[in-house]
């Protein structure tokens, strides 16, 4: 902490241009979301089912938005006094009680998550009005901000005291209100983009974090069996699924939208970065939640149709962010790849259609399969020739 009380500076300046790694607070901040997504995944675990799904698209939305919330606001606006480390231990405290309430979240839990998620966003606008305050040239963003964001608390405190199911339409009106709020302010963040070298940075780590989720499914998987040699293959055929994704995705970043946006003048390749990656890190989790269950299932059975979509569609999903990431430059950008991305995906929907009664050990051999088929295809492709950022189509 260089100074006991200093105010919010902007991080992303001509003098900010070099390297920027998250700090230790914001990797300390990300602990109460690995609690929080172990949550989710446990929640998720005990209601495979439709209602089950769209119960954790529901929870999850929220509190990978927390995150996103903090995350935006650091890379612009981060400086480490005591003020910003109070306000961000606040908002710790309101993430950890929303893990807390995620279990009966959608029911007699519903207020209490309700209420931290809108005393975190108020949290966050207390961030916003300070930098405005000390930061002349960016209170049109900060402004903007400020006001999207305490309508959207409002909906989401407001909704506490209002009975089911009539306050999860409050819940929607504040999420659609905490989306378009950005989308408001494009013009004014072409001024402003995201530091281009911290902001992926952070992604990655979130991603490091659903993806660590999927290792500790495979391991309480395989500790709740008694170890035989199909067990230990099928959990050898969850790890290759998970490292396969972590090989994809982050042997991939190469370009930067926010680079693209600050030479094109357009803020879209960000929005879509941005949003992309909320599909991606669900469909991650879920899969974790799928090799879990796939590992308790009895070898010799076939395995449920519930469980065998939830691990089919959910790889699926990862490779169809994977693909639009692709598309757009907002790692890699690769017409080929975009195509094989998406192939991957419908033959997952494929063996969740028709591979009805194959055992577990099956299901889980083909999804790893395809799975390092997208590996290969990666490897086989790249040249001597191509350097990390070039395009290749």
């Amino acid at each position: 902490m260089a100074n006991f009380l200093e105010p919010p500076r902007l991080r992303i300046g001509d003098e900010e241009v070099e390297h920027r790694q998250a700090t230790w607070l914001e990797l300390f901040y990300d602990l109460v979301f690995v609690v929080a997504v172990a949550q989710l995944a446990h929640n998720l675990k005990g209601h495979i089912s439709l209602s089950g799904l769209l119960g954790f698209v529901v929870l999850f939305i929220p509190v990978w938005w927390s995150w996103i919330g903090t995350t935006f606001y650091a890379n612009r606006f981060d400086n480490d006094d005591i003020g910003h480390r109070l306000l961000v231990g606040l908002q710790m405290m309101t993430a950890a009680a929303m893990a807390i309430n995620i279990h009966h979240g959608l029911d007699e839990s519903s207020a209490g998550f309700a209420i931290a998620y809108g005393i975190g966003r108020v949290l966050l606008v207390i961030e916003y009005i300070r930098a405005g305050i000390h930061i002349p040239n960016v209170r049109p963003l900060t402004t903007r901000y400020t006001i999207g964001f305490v309508i959207a608390a409002t909906f989401w405190l407001i909704s506490a005291f209002i009975p089911a199911p009539w306050h999860f339409g409050l819940w929607a009106m504040g999420m659609i209100i905490d989306f378009i709020t950005p989308f408001t302010a494009r013009k004014i963040q072409l001024g402003l983009l995201p530091h281009a070298s911290h902001l992926p940075e952070r992604f990655g780590l979130f991603t490091i974090i659903v993806l660590g989720e999927a290792i500790v499914a495979v391991v309480n998987g395989v500790s709740e069996q008694k170890w035989d040699i199909a067990t230990v293959i099928a959990a050898f055929f969850g790890l290759v699924t998970a490292f396969s994704l972590w090989w994809i995705y982050f042997d991939n970043l190469g370009g930067t939208p926010i680079e693209t946006a600050r030479t094109e003048g357009k803020v879209s390749g960000v929005n879509i970065w941005l949003f992309t990656h909320l599909p991606f890190v669900m469909g991650i989790v879920a899969m974790g939640v799928g090799v879990e269950q796939v590992l308790v299932s009895k070898a010799g059975l076939p395995l449920a149709d519930n469980l065998r979509w939830l691990l089919c569609g959910a790889v699926a999903l990862c490779y169809i962010a994977l693909g639009i990431f692709h598309k757009y430059g907002v790692i890699r950008y690769c017409k080929i790849r975009t195509k094989y991305r998406i192939v991957a995906a419908a033959i997952l929907i494929a063996i969740a259609f028709f591979a009805q009664g194959l055992p577990p050990i099956a299901i889980i051999a083909l999804v790893a399969i395809v799975s390092v088929m997208q590996v290969f295809q990666d490897l086989y492709q790249q040249r001597p020739t191509t350097r990390l950022g070039d395009p290749v189509i």
